[in-house]
């Protein structure tokens, strides 16, 4: 990757809001010249959005749960069900499938506990599982989305 892309990228990841002016300015590149390399990020599928990062806590969704799921079904029938029963649970975030004990991993977020109950339910009802642990998130620690780009 040319280095002025990741310049590009590291600005892009700490403020998706910068103007292409601004941009092309801190990395001291002209304007069309870092317009062209951010529409060649995105049309290679690197870009793939931009978006708006919201506190959970302050919107109501103060509780965090990684969900970790066995199951002993491995056919295409059941994992299209527990696909659609994942897509149609918006507090589930992330999903993961793995590799180990576990077969899936979910992360989730919940106004408190007796909501993550209802989402529990409505999991549990939609498909067969094995087993489903959740652990609660005491604390966190770090959270990023930023890449490492070295």
């Amino acid at each position: 990757m040319h280095p002025a892309e990741k310049a590009i990228l590291q600005h892009l990841q700490g403020d998706a809001t910068l103007s292409v002016s601004a941009l092309a300015k801190r990395i001291g590149m002209s304007k069309t010249a870092c317009w062209r390399r951010i529409k060649s990020l995105e049309n290679r599928g690197i870009i793939r959005d931009r978006v708006t990062l919201l506190d959970a806590e302050k919107i109501g969704l103060g509780v965090t749960i990684f969900v970790l799921v066995r199951t002993n079904q491995h056919h295409d029938d059941w994992l299209e069900r527990f696909t659609a029963a994942i897509d149609s649970i918006p507090e589930i975030l992330e999903f993961y499938r793995l590799s180990g004990a576990a077969d899936y991993l979910l992360r989730v977020v919940a106004q408190d506990i007796k909501a993550y109950d209802e989402i529990y339910k409505r999991l549990i009802k939609a498909v067969d599982l094995l087993d489903v642990s959740s652990s609660f998130v005491m604390e966190t620690l770090k959270f990023t989305t930023a890449l490492p780009l070295d």
